[in-house]
């Protein structure tokens, strides 16, 4: 149980009598791998078909007196169901004819079964773990007496038992309810091979930088639009590994995958050589993207299993060995001259996704530099595929351009602004709105009262978000009253009118939307 379940999910172990309960109990706070708990009848009532007088064992006697003592029956067992449900220390309850009717908890994984169970009473304990939770793709029947042997007979007479009035489903409805370990793990080779196709075209697939290549953002511009093409193969790779990893769960908790001749020694390294190697392309792929990686659910359902039947799998390459526990991290050379040809084009993906993601979603603050270095984007992608043989000369090109879009550097953005994101997009608004008396050539004197207003509407946003920072209404009307004469005044001495004028307190106030101004200052 330690060694298989997630450490969020629980267990049930169902024993057929008190005295066998106690003393599994005992045995397990020895251990001292989890907390465990009994829940039973008190010691004076009969269980089943058993002969024993149990009031005459001072064991079970002794345990109720200690550990249920004057609570009742009821009192005590609710407890322990919400402790069970809530608790996350107390990872598995013991039962003697309690809880296997009636009973649901969706983290509840595995059922241990060491009792006689037959006919309705059987499907209602396999119940007990057949509720969905999102961290768990099926539950665990672990069997010690060999009764799942009667689980087909049990289920063929299932309209007798509905009958009967023990739960009325249609038989359809149990369908597929169960099936052995073995059928599960047989699944693997057409999950292997499903999980490397994603990859067809790789010539080495010991290659990391090949690998990582068919994964990686690659900006294309589709209708006006800059899309990522191998989003999608992204997402068929996440879902295939995810399949892959949780079926290789199961053939490694099981025996009988040891056991099989179907499968080879060499078969069994390579699944597990193809789990270590793509779960550290996975993390390296999200990292790339900026997709949350430490915490998901992937990575935490498969980190027990990495780390107890994969830790020791080396993953070989075409010359020697590459760290895999590095990979996804920056690399340690920072020269990109030393970098092979595939790493260079990746890195230069990377950055190209980098300044269409900054592009489209960081300047919503300004609305004419995210339209100025769109049009320097598709100007530099252009320039890029035409020295396609040359990747570096390629990464040195995007590079030079992305410290230009992370600064905001655009030639006819004064450097006074530098340092002060939403004074440059009021300057900006400027030069958008007013593009008629921008191009003609403006005096040092012009410009230099343009570049005062820009910042004097900077301080009049700052006021007014200041002094009425609970109500963005009021935060806008204040602005409208402040802006409106300005800009009247300035529009008689420039040659534009009051719609002008309003177009730019428009554009001025979706700029104050998008964020403080003082925040995005540095």
């Amino acid at each position: 149980f330690d060694n298989n379940i997630d450490k969020d999910l629980k267990g049930m172990l169902a024993c057929d009598s008190k005295l066998s309960a106690i003393r599994y109990k005992r045995y397990l706070d020895e251990v001292g791998l989890f907390e465990s708990a009994i829940v039973m009848s008190p010691p004076d009532t009969r269980e089943g078909h058993t002969e024993v007088d149990e009031r005459k064992q001072p064991e079970i006697q002794d345990w109720w007196k200690n550990n249920v003592g004057s609570q009742s029956e009821d009192d005590y067992t609710r407890g322990v169901i919400e402790r069970f449900e809530k608790d996350p220390d107390l990872r598995l309850i013991i039962v003697v004819d309690k809880l296997l009717t009636g009973f649901d908890e969706p983290k509840n994984a595995v059922l241990y079964i060491d009792k006689p169970l037959k006919q309705h009473n059987l499907l209602q304990a396999i119940a007990r773990v057949n509720r969905l939770h999102d961290q768990k793709k099926h539950g665990l029947l672990i069997d010690y007496r060999g009764i799942l042997a009667e689980l087909d007979t049990t289920l063929a007479r299932y309209d007798e038992l509905a009958a009967e009035n023990v739960g009325g489903y249609d038989p359809k409805d149990i369908a597929g309810l169960y099936s052995q370990m073995s059928t599960e793990y047989r699944e693997l080779p057409a999950l292997h091979k499903a999980l490397w196709a994603i990859f067809e075209g790789v010539k080495n697939r010991s290659d990391l930088q090949q690998l990582r290549a068919v994964l990686m953002p690659r900006m294309v511009e589709e209708h006006g639009q800059m899309v990522d093409v191998n989003l999608k193969r992204r997402d068929d790779f996440y879902e295939a590994l995810t399949k892959f990893a949780a079926c290789l769960k199961v053939a490694l908790q099981s025996v009988a995958f040891f056991e099989d001749t179907s499968f080879t020694e060499k078969d069994r390294a390579t699944y597990k050589e193809t789990l270590k190697q793509l779960t550290s392309l996975r993390q390296m792929v999200m990292q790339d993207t900026g997709e949350k990686v430490d915490f998901d659910q992937y990575a935490e359902q498969v980190k027990k299993l990495l780390d107890r039947h994969v830790a020791g799998v080396k993953v070989h390459e075409s010359e020697g060995l590459y760290a895999v526990g590095k990979m996804g991290q920056k690399p340690e050379d920072n020269e990109p001259e030393t970098w092979s040809e595939e790493k260079t084009r990746n890195e230069t993906d990377l950055i190209r996704t980098r300044m269409t993601k900054m592009i489209d979603h960081e300047m919503q603050d300004d609305p004419y530099a995210k339209e100025a270095f769109s049009a320097l984007l598709r100007k530099v992608i252009a320039e890029a595929e035409s020295l396609f043989d040359h990747p570096l000369k390629q990464f040195m090109l995007f590079q030079e351009f992305e410290e230009q879009v992370a600064n905001r550097k655009l030639e006819n953005i004064p450097t006074v602004f530098d340092g002060h994101r939403h004074a440059q997009a009021y300057y900006g608004v400027f030069l958008k709105t007013l593009a008629a008396i921008f191009n003609h050539k403006q005096t040092d004197e012009e410009n230099q009262r343009w570049i005062d207003l820009a910042f004097e509407i900077d301080t009049i946003v700052d006021k007014a978000v200041r002094e009425n920072s609970l109500s963005r209404p009021d935060m806008e009307k204040a602005v409208k009253k402040e802006l409106l004469p300005l800009l009247f005044s300035t529009g008689q001495k420039a040659g534009f009118g009051v719609d002008k004028a309003q177009e730019i307190i428009e554009q001025v106030i979706q700029i104050m939307r998008a964020g403080p101004a003082d925040t995005l200052r540095g």
